[in-house]
């Protein structure tokens, strides 16, 4: 089995397209989606009807929920800004997606982490700022779901950590959006440093899960130019560089 993992989105239609068309290549048996899917100021309905056509294993993320939960009111701007834009049956289709879900007995598709699509697995936020999850944090996490892969999301950074008991947790970083900042628990920046759409290709293989994660270039200056005509200046810089502005 070779499953390329896609996650966060976020409405960057040119950077799912890139990921597509190099998925096509590599050959991947199936795609999963990790959510995070349309929050964005880029092209949110156009994400969701390109996705829906796929009809691959999706899963929510939190931007999911809250596009669906929140009143505009308490929405930030890019939830609200999908929120104004997708359709009604894309809201719908949004509304069916699982929080978690099992591709095989043994490979389970999270969000944040097994309990929660709101947490940090693979990276810690401290006072200092954000950092590499510890192992030990890691497999705290991890809880007593039963998996020998488990992908998630939601930090944006690809990263993979192997656990003592045997479990591979997979991240495979954003397709749409490299950097970004945050103020909870703590004031952080998530940079990824460049701008490419990132992804992952996961393969079983007679010696254990086989991980590749993937940089995929795309043409960001478009994206920038939408997230500026859009009102979101920081969108743009982070598109174009992978940074948040200093």
């Amino acid at each position: 089995m070779k499953i390329a993992a896609i996650s966060d989105i976020h409405g960057n239609l040119g950077a799912l397209e890139a990921v597509l068309a190099d998925i096509e290549r590599r050959g991947a048996t199936v795609t999963v989606n990790l959510g995070d899917i349309v929050s964005g100021p880029l092209q949110p309905r156009e994400t969701a009807e390109r996705l829906m056509a796929l009809d691959m294993p999706t899963i929510a993320g939190n931007h999911e929920r809250q596009v669906l939960m929140h009143v505009p009111e308490r929405m930030g701007a890019s939830d609200r800004y999908a929120h104004e834009h997708i359709t009604e049956v894309q809201r719908a289709w949004i509304h069916s997606l699982p929080a978690t879900l099992r591709l095989t007995d043994d490979v389970l598709l999270v969000h944040g982490t097994p309990s929660s699509d709101a947490v940090y697995w693979t990276e810690t936020v401290t006072e200092a700022g954000q950092r590499t999850a510890t192992h030990d944090e890691v497999l705290a996490r991890a809880g007593d779901a039963r998996a020998s892969l488990i992908l998630c999301g939601h930090t944006h950074v690809p990263r993979s950590v192997l656990l003592d008991d045997g479990r591979l947790v997979v991240n495979p970083g954003s397709v749409g959006l490299q950097a970004y900042d945050n103020d909870h628990p703590f004031p952080h920046k998530s940079e990824n440093l460049t701008p490419h759409a990132r992804y992952a290709i996961v393969e079983r293989t007679a010696a254990g899960w086989l991980v590749e994660h993937i940089a995929v270039p795309y043409d960001y200056e478009f994206a920038a130019l939408l997230a500026e005509g859009n009102g979101r200046p920081g969108w743009a810089h982070a598109l174009r560089t992978g940074r948040m502005p200093a």
